[in-house]
């Protein structure tokens, strides 16, 4: 009976798609599992509150930024922290940055103006949360709950603990993305991300 010779190159190639499919696989299983995971529920206060910024209008934040931002002024009005960080640079265009549109909001929701801080870095998740980490440092915090959608839980938590922040996922259902197909984009986005984080580190 002859035998089948398998040319190196395949198997090789073979090999990379499989291992990729694991690792794809394994980091949706951390999304999704991260996203059902409200680590703020056990922990019962922490330094400040971050929320992750997100697309605004003029000054106006968008249904999913302002989904996050009200559930950071629950969190705050429940006592868990003493300030509330709002992180997001301004896009190519806007006449205010998404940090500034976000604390206005805040304070128009009856955080104290001395409570609520802008923090217009970044023009990425990461990049805003350089701009946070080094705020928390200049000012002796430690601790923050991250404030963003579900299927970021993952990804912004491990960035935070890149950057010495120890994180805690309090995510939002009730911004704009409530439909199957919109969670489903977001899972598959968010599980594309992380593997590019763990990957590049950005």
């Amino acid at each position: 009976m002859a035998r089948i010779r398998r040319h190196p190159i395949l198997v090789g190639i073979a090999l990379v798609l499989f291992i990729g499919l694991i690792v794809v696989g394994a980091s949706a299983m951390t999304v999704w599992r991260a996203a059902h995971d409200d680590v703020a529920s056990r922990v019962e206060r922490a330094d400040v509150i971050i929320v992750l910024g997100a697309a605004q209008y003029g000054g106006t934040p968008s249904p999913v930024f302002r989904g996050r931002l009200d559930h950071a002024v629950l969190l705050y009005r429940q006592g868990r922290a003493d300030s509330v960080i709002v992180v997001g640079g301004k896009a190519p265009g806007d006449s205010t940055s998404e940090a500034q549109a976000g604390r206005d909001y805040l304070v128009s929701r009856g955080v104290p103006a001395g409570s609520a801080i802008a923090e217009p870095v970044g023009r990425t998740t990461y990049e805003s949360l350089v701009g946070a980490a080094s705020y928390m440092r200049g000012h002796g915090m430690q601790s923050a709950f991250l404030v963003s959608d579900p299927w970021h839980n993952a990804r912004i938590t491990r960035m935070a603990s890149d950057l010495g922040i120890r994180g805690y996922a309090s995510a939002t259902w009730t911004s704009a993305a409530t439909s199957e197909d919109t969670r489903f984009s977001g899972y598959a986005r968010e599980t594309l991300a992380y593997v590019y984080y763990r990957i590049f580190g950005r």
